[in-house]
């Protein structure tokens, strides 16, 4: 398997393929673009996503390790960014969820995708970050 970086590099550049030539990607991605909190790089990371009818939740799940994703601690340092869902880019603000709305997205999350439900039981005792990227404006 390619590190992550070619990895994530090539699900972006299928998924960009598919929108620009009017295709539904072959998975429900969002592209989240983040800046480094100490480079001020700008970065760009496919992810799962739920659609919340206006915003959309996004997990730092880092496939269950005990640490949370840079690109958490990234968004969460520069909450202002832009997401690329569908055929639109959209202007959000990243925000974690917390309590009964953290809790309600998360088991929905793992009903729709089982892995997170692995991935959760790796990370213990670390709770997994639910982040909801809502539209600026």
């Amino acid at each position: 398997m390619p590190d992550n970086e070619s990895y994530n590099e090539t699900v972006i550049r299928e998924f960009r393929e598919a929108r620009d030539a009017g295709r539904e990607p072959k998975r429900p991605l969002i592209l989240v673009h983040h800046q480094g909190r100490r480079s001020g790089t700008e970065r760009v990371n496919p992810l799962a996503y739920i659609d919340l009818g206006g915003s959309w939740a996004v997990f730092a799940s880092k496939a269950g390790a005990q640490v949370n994703p840079d690109w958490y601690l990234n968004l969460m340092a520069h909450p202002r960014t832009t997401v690329e869902v569908g055929a639109q880019t959209v202007e959000v603000t990243a925000r974690t969820a917390e309590g009964a709305e953290r809790e309600r997205i998360w088991e929905e999350q793992k009903k729709v995708a089982p892995g997170f439900a692995e991935y959760e039981k790796k990370a213990a005792p670390r709770q997994i970050p639910v982040v909801i990227l809502e539209p600026v404006g």
